[in-house]
């Protein structure tokens, strides 16, 4: 497994925080309902049988398909330095924090004084001191308290959810990035093959024009393909610049640092789209448990802002030791006052009226959001799916002409040692094998960065697994 960007304590930690987050969250009627959400897009989602033909092997780990030792370690290292996920990691931090403040205004506040003073009036001091115990408990009869702590608890896991989706980003960019790296590689190497190729044949052309066998005509289109093929070089190359300053980026490293091996072979490999439970992968996707969550938020701050229209009912409390003749607390006289209050903002009605009625928008916003999000993946998912067919069957058209452009170039070869064509149809026809084989190259990259963006879309499962040690 790869190792989350979390040392081991640390994800001990914040699983423990997490499941007492969602404990809690689970008490709540606002989460009931949304998880009754969650359960009914699932439902849906199986009905209409998406991704049923992707069903197999589980696909946690799923990159470690193209058996390369310097991607796997790319991965671990992206999880490991990534800024964004750093960044991610201290805000669910800060956001764990918000929500234990929220839940001890649960308990009774209040604070200790301890005071000692001289006084002097006219030449005569007056030493006091006191010592006191102050606690105000605001009782939470009506729930806007429970509500204000839903909301801690569902801004919480979705920042938790966040870092999940960034989670995702960074793996499949880091694969993306690789696959593009090793096939820039690739098409440089097919670019210089036919750099060579036609150096070889403008030698050959340029001696049969010396001896006059040959017109210049050949000569000169011969070296208009050449001068075509080396303008490609610099592009290439300005593209693995690109790729390989991404990888860094995205490994926390500079551009210096990162040196990538030259591993072509990967693009040959079939990564096969495998979903243990296709359904699922669809229905736990990130996005959608985020804004699940910031729809149970916004919907508890509703909650909330309809609570503070009715009282607000508290205990104060007050206890300490006084004295009048002593700075060191000593001959001290004791006092104490409890005090029952109801606080109630009846002047302040349309106020609260109209914070009320502006939360309960963004709720019904947040839900439309939601909505929104669950059209959007599964939308998705079936265009995904629309695409790797749709790749799947260029690539093998893509390899029919490569194979019919070698066959072409063998039949042209024999034909010209028997004197049959001219060099210059040779020229042509290796031309065609080497511009067949390019494009089954480009080919083969689009369909590993299509399957690559279905294990994106379909990232409900796999996910869960990139913190696990």
């Amino acid at each position: 497994m790869i190792k989350s960007f979390l040392p081991a304590n640390n994800q001990v930690a914040l699983t423990l925080l997490l499941s007492s987050v969602i404990a809690g969250c689970t008490t709540s009627n606002n989460v009931d309902v949304h998880l009754e959400n969650q359960q009914q897009l699932q439902h849906f989602v199986t009905e209409i049988d998406i991704a049923s033909q992707l069903t197999g092997t589980s696909e946690i780990n799923w990159w470690r398909q193209l058996k390369s030792p310097q991607l796997n370690l790319l991965v671990q290292e992206a999880l490991t330095n990534n800024y964004d996920l750093t960044t991610s990691h201290l805000t669910l931090q800060s956001t764990l924090a918000r929500l234990g403040a929220e839940k001890a205004t649960f308990l009774p506040q209040g604070e200790i004084t301890i005071n000692s003073e001289r006084t002097s009036i006219n030449n005569t001091i007056t030493p006091n001191s006191t010592a006191t115990l102050g606690v105000n408990w605001h009782l939470d009869l009506f729930g806007r308290i429970s509500a204000l702590v839903d909301a801690a608890n569902a801004s919480a896991l979705s920042q938790a959810e966040q870092l999940r989706l960034l989670q995702i980003e960074v793996v499949s960019s880091v694969v993306s990035g690789y696959i593009s790296y090793q096939g820039n590689l690739q098409k440089h190497h097919i670019i210089s093959q036919q750099i060579d190729a036609l150096q070889q044949s403008i030698e050959v052309l340029q001696a049969s024009v010396d001896e006059g066998v040959t017109s210049e005509l050949d000569l000169n289109r011969t070296k208009a393909q050449l001068n075509q093929q080396q303008a490609l070089i610099p592009e290439i190359e300005y593209l693995l610049q690109r790729d390989n300053s991404a990888l860094a980026y995205i490994t926390g490293k500079t551009l210096s640092d990162l040196t990538l091996i030259d591993q072509r072979k990967v693009i040959g490999y079939d990564l096969q789209v495998h979903l243990a439970q296709p359904s699922e992968a669809i229905a736990l996707r990130p996005d959608i448990s985020k804004a699940l969550y910031q729809f149970s938020h916004e919907a508890a701050l509703s909650t909330a802002a309809s609570k503070a229209l009715l009282p607000d009912i508290s205990l104060s409390a007050f206890a300490g030791i006084l004295s009048t003749t002593s700075a060191t607390l000593s001959n001290t006289d004791q006092q104490w006052q409890v005090s029952p209050q109801i606080e109630w903002s009846l002047l302040s009605y349309p106020a609260l009226l109209a914070q009320r009625n502006a939360q309960q928008y963004l709720s019904k916003a947040a839900y439309n959001e939601y909505q929104k999000t669950v059209l959007n993946a599964i939308n998705e998912s079936e265009l995904s799916l629309h695409k790797l067919v749709k790749e799947s069957n260029k690539q093998q058209f893509a390899n029919n002409r490569y194979h019919y452009a070698n066959k072409a170039y063998l039949q042209a070869q024999a034909m010209f040692q028997e004197g049959q064509i001219p060099y210059l149809s040779l020229l042509d026809a290796r031309q065609d094998l080497l511009a067949a084989e390019e494009n089954a190259v480009d080919s083969a990259i689009s369909t590993l960065l299509t399957k690559v963006n279905a294990y994106h879309t379909f990232n409900g499962r796999w996910s869960y697994a990139l913190s696990s040690i």
